[in-house]
C-alpha cells in the first residue's frame, strides 16, 4: 500500500464507479448540510468486522438499505464535553476545505457521529466514569444517565463525501471509525421493527459489500479496509469525494 493506503489505479476505479451510478439531478440545487457517520469495527478476530444497520422500509430516504449510523450536525454537539480530544492530525484534516467553520467545528463533527450511533443503535461510545459528563442539552441525556464520557481520541477520520448537486437531499458527510472496544454502555430496545434501523449486523468488511447499500457506503467500506491494512495511522491522507463537471473526483486531504 502507498501512503494513500491504496494504489492510484484503485482510487481511479472507485471515482469512476461513483460517476457511473445513475442518479436524478433534476431537483432544485441546495447547499449540502454538514453530517457525520461512524463505522464501528471489531478487530478482535482474524478478519475485521464492521457494524451496519438496515434502514426501515418505510423511510423515504434510502429505504431498506444497509448504512452506517449517522446524521446531521446539531447546534449543541460542539458543546458536549469529552474525556479526550481529537488527534491533532485528525482535527487538521477535518478543517481542510471548510469555509468559516464555527468554533469547535472539528470536534462537533466527531461528536455528531458518536451521538448518532447512540440514537440509532443504543451503543454509547466512550469511557464510563463515576460522575456524569457535562451535557449541553436533551439530545445528550443518555450519556449523562449512563455516566459515559465521549472519548474523541479513539476516533479516526476515514473519508469525506459530498452529495452531487441537484439531488433531493445533499450532505457533506464525514466518515469516522472507532474500535468496538469503545462501546461503554448499551441501551436495549433501540433497534427494532418500528425503529429507524430495523436490524444490526456485524459482518466482515469484504462480505459487507454484497449487502444492499448506497454506492458511497460500499466505497467507504473499501477505504476503511485499506486503512486497516495500512495500520490505521492518524496521519494517513483522507480522501474527499465530490462531483465536478458531472465527474466524481477523489482528492486527498
Amino acid at each position: 500500500m502507498t501512503k494513500d493506503a491504496m494504489t492510484k489505479d484503485m482510487a481511479k476505479v472507485w471515482a469512476e464507479r461513483m460517476t457511473n451510478v445513475e442518479r436524478d439531478q433534476s431537483f432544485p440545487d441546495s447547499e449540502p448540510k454538514d453530517a457525520a457517520t461512524l463505522m464501528l469495527i471489531d478487530r478482535a478476530g482474524e478478519v475485521p468486522k464492521v457494524l451496519l444497520g438496515r434502514r426501515h422500509h418505510g423511510h423515504k430516504f434510502m429505504p431498506g438499505k444497509f448504512v452506517f449510523p449517522g446524521g446531521r450536525l446539531e447546534l449543541h454537539d460542539a458543546e458536549m464535553s469529552a474525556v479526550s480530544e481529537l488527534h491533532p492530525g485528525t482535527e487538521k484534516k477535518l478543517l481542510e476545505r471548510v469555509t468559516a467553520p464555527i468554533p469547535g467545528f472539528a470536534r462537533a463533527l466527531a461528536l455528531t457521529a458518536v451521538r448518532e450511533v447512540a440514537e440509532e443503535t443504543g451503543l454509547l461510545l466512550g469511557a464510563q466514569g463515576d460522575v456524569p459528563p457535562k451535557t449541553p442539552g436533551e439530545i445528550w441525556t443518555e450519556f449523562e444517565k449512563a455516566k459515559v464520557h465521549p472519548d474523541l481520541g479513539q476516533i479516526h477520520f476515514i473519508a469525506r463525501a459530498i452529495t452531487p448537486p441537484r439531488r433531493p437531499k445533499r450532505f457533506d458527510t464525514r466518515f469516522f471509525t472507532a474500535d468496538a472496544t469503545a462501546v461503554a454502555h448499551t441501551i436495549e430496545g433501540v433497534v427494532g421493527p418500528d425503529s429507524e434501523l430495523v436490524e444490526l449486523v456485524w459482518i466482515p468488511i469484504a462480505e459487507a459489500r454484497s449487502l444492499d447499500m448506497p454506492t458511497i457506503t460500499g466505497i467507504v467500506l473499501e477505504e476503511l479496509l485499506a486503512r486497516v491494512e495500512a495500520g490505521m495511522a492518524h496521519d494517513l491522507p483522507v480522501p474527499l469525494y465530490f462531483m465536478e463537471n458531472q465527474v466524481f473526483q477523489r482528492e486527498l486531504l
